[in-house]
């Protein structure tokens, strides 16, 4: 009795001393969110002017390991437009090395710089409202189901990957994405990218993408990043040139789209007694509307200029922008003008 008494404490004690054990082996897997939330008022040319505070957008990051060079990210997204959750990113990684890493699942497919970096890491506020940026096709947040290539070699990245053409387009048949980019400076790790690193590199960046569906469904682009450290400051410069021919663009009623923006910024060194930076950044785009679907939808024009001055407390993690856009059409639609301030946080 008094044996049996005694295997079954040494059983428990092993048992307890393997649960410790257990709870304090680090678990490779990392959690993290976003939120985006503002305040904007918009006032058109014709119509009633309207004040908004909105949820923009929550968002929650999962990734860690799986296996010795094999990866998973899961990332959700909160729309507060539709007030729906959704599934942002759900990839399997298998980077076996900086030159070759094959990705599948959902993701941003090779396109535009503008794409790649996504709203929380965009330099400016009012993103995908200027007629380039991002009219690459896409089922959710410029996302794809797909499989893509992707390899880093010093400066050079390239990536080639197939999606599904259907959830993008409605059409069967499969879309290629392919990209292309140069660092003639620092380099850009990793597949996604910033809009800016806010002085932590000094970057030279040329970036050429390309998608295709069929015969006579194309788009592409071409973008441009210079940053450079200026103290404890940074000046930075970014550009692209677009053209959608029957595949994404802005208005789904017109075969082409095309256009370009600049946008230029200055980082401020912190001022005496704050932990962040003032910025001031302004950007300038003109975009094409031609070929419509019927000779009601005749061709016209947008340009939009935008303002910022933002409060850069911690890079992409705590960020206060207040923003003034003018968007104006030669047709078709409405102009408006807005303003308002944006809040990031990121943990």
């Amino acid at each position: 009795m008094r044996k049996g008494l005694t295997l079954a404490v040494s059983a428990g004690l092993l048992l307890c001393s393997t649960a410790a054990a257990v709870a304090q082996t680090p678990v490779p897997v990392s959690v993290g969110a976003g939120v985006q939330t503002s305040f904007v008022h918009t006032s058109p040319d014709t119509g009633t002017s309207t004040d908004v505070f909105a949820l923009n957008s929550v968002r929650l990051y999962v990734s860690g390991t799986a296996a010795p060079k094999v990866k998973f990210m899961f990332n959700t997204e909160y729309d507060g437009g539709s007030n729906k959750i959704g599934v942002l990113d759900a990839v399997a990684r298998f980077e076996m090395s900086p030159q070759f890493n094959i990705w599948a699942g959902r993701f941003l497919p090779p396109s535009d710089r503008a794409n790649l970096y996504g709203p929380y890491y965009a330099h400016h506020w009012a993103v995908y409202t200027d007629g380039v940026q991002d009219g690459y096709p896409f089922i959710f947040q410029g996302r794809d189901n797909g499989v893509v290539y992707w390899g880093q070699f010093d400066k050079v990245k390239v990536s080639a990957g197939v999606f599904d053409g259907t959830t993008a387009t409605g059409d069967k048949t499969v879309l290629s994405a392919g990209r292309v980019q140069v660092d003639f400076w620092d380099k850009e790790d990793g597949y996604y990218l910033n809009g800016t690193y806010y002085g932590k590199k000094n970057l030279l960046a040329i970036g050429v993408a390309g998608q295709v569906q069929g015969s006579d469904k194309s788009a592409w682009s071409a973008d441009f990043l210079l940053e450079h450290k200026v103290g404890d400051g940074a000046v930075s410069i970014e550009s692209e040139y677009a053209d959608y021919k029957k595949l994404g663009g802005y208005n789904a009623r017109y075969q082409r789209n095309q256009g370009g923006y600049g946008l230029a910024s200055f980082l401020f060194p912190p001022a005496m007694g704050m932990t962040g930076n003032f910025e001031v950044l302004g950007k300038y785009a003109y975009a094409t509307f031609s070929n419509g679907l019927t000779a009601l939808d005749k061709d016209y024009n947008q340009k939009t200029t935008e303002l910022n001055f933002n409060y850069v407390i911690k890079d992409f993690n705590a960020r206060v922008m207040l923003f003034y856009k003018d968007t104006r059409f030669n047709a078709i639609q409405i102009n408006n003008k807005q303003f308002g301030v944006g809040l990031q946080l990121q943990i």
